[in-house]
């Protein structure tokens, strides 16, 4: 296919010294990932910060998570603690981030954490950004690569849609293999989770040996993901339908669904982890075809699911 984008380009040698300039230089780069495509910054500064929250029209509350190449780079700027080490051995990299307390000498800029005294850590599996992270001497703050509260991108045409020449540097390496942002987990105090994700509460229960909860409640926002209303395409979503109205978008889930009019099938073997790499494309789709409305049957709310259900609910609020 064609690249019709003057700012989207492969990944190589030389756009990876290219990415490394401009993040040196505090300007912000589209980056890919495992999870979804990433809006990248230097995490100390401010400069850079600032950026990502102005082109995403992010509120300043709603904090950044910071990525980083392995833990050894992480322990200078957060405490670590058992709970992260035996999820870091089993997971990391890979698509889950860590709650952790921030470290009073960290030089992580404030903007990032939202002023709290936490940092949301991650440590990418993505053979782009961890390529950038093992040459650079900071970490990257990385939300994803669109406008806040939006569907968030799954390759780089996405990016390039949703931000036009206002970010000169976007790396292409595909579709996000995952397609769902990772798994947040608080560590500060007894674990819960503050996003599902791809990693889901059975498996963080029996590495931790212990019940995990999803947090309800959006008391504090320690993390990206917890606003009520997120990764909505802008159109009414309805949620756990069994009929819809023809003229609109059906999302539908397994193989008792053909291939009618309207239709969008996440999944025509049941298979949620394919339904949840999926789910961002078929919105975004959904939303170029104009549609005015979008009727979704219900998701089975086990593993993976829990994860799909959670962002379909944040799209549908209004």
């Amino acid at each position: 296919m064609k690249n019709i984008y003057s700012n989207i380009f492969s990944f190589n040698k030389k756009t990876l010294h290219k990415s490394i300039t401009n993040l040196k230089k505090g300007n912000v780069v589209g980056l890919p990932t495992e999870t979804v495509y990433g809006l990248a910054g230097n995490a100390y500064s401010k400069k850079s910060v600032n950026k990502i929250y102005k082109l995403k029209k992010r509120p300043k509350f709603n904090p950044l998570i910071v990525h980083y190449f392995n833990y050894k780079n992480a322990e200078k700027e957060v405490v670590l603690n058992d709970n992260f080490f035996k999820l870091y051995k089993k997971f990391c990299p890979g698509p889950i981030t860590f709650i952790l307390k921030k470290r009073i000498k960290s030089k992580i800029q404030s903007f990032v954490t939202a002023n709290l005294n936490t940092v949301a850590v991650r440590f990418p599996s993505h053979r782009v950004v961890r390529s950038i992270l093992k040459k650079i001497d900071f970490p990257l703050a990385m939300p994803s690569a669109n406008l806040s509260s939006g569907v968030s991108p799954v390759n780089a045409e996405n990016v390039a849609d949703e931000f036009k020449k206002n970010i000169k540097l976007i790396i292409n390496d595909g579709k996000s293999k995952i397609g769902i942002e990772s798994t947040v987990i608080d560590l500060t105090g007894k674990p819960k989770i503050l996003r599902p994700g791809i990693i889901s509460p059975e498996i963080i229960n029996k590495i931790l040996k212990t019940r995990i909860n999803i947090a309800r409640k959006n008391l504090k926002f320690k993390s990206p993901g917890m606003l009520k209303r997120h990764y909505s395409p802008g159109i009414p979503v309805l949620l756990n339908q069994k009929t819809f109205n023809t003229k609109h978008a059906f999302i539908t889930f397994g193989k008792k669904y053909k291939n009618k009019k309207n239709y969008f099938n996440l999944s025509k073997k049941s298979n949620l982890k394919e339904a949840a790499s999926n789910l961002y494309e078929t919105l975004r789709k959904i939303k170029k075809l104009k549609f005015k409305k979008i009727y979704v049957v219900k998701i089975p709310n086990k593993s993976i699911g829990i994860a799909i259900n959670d962002r379909l609910k944040r799209a549908s609020h209004e």
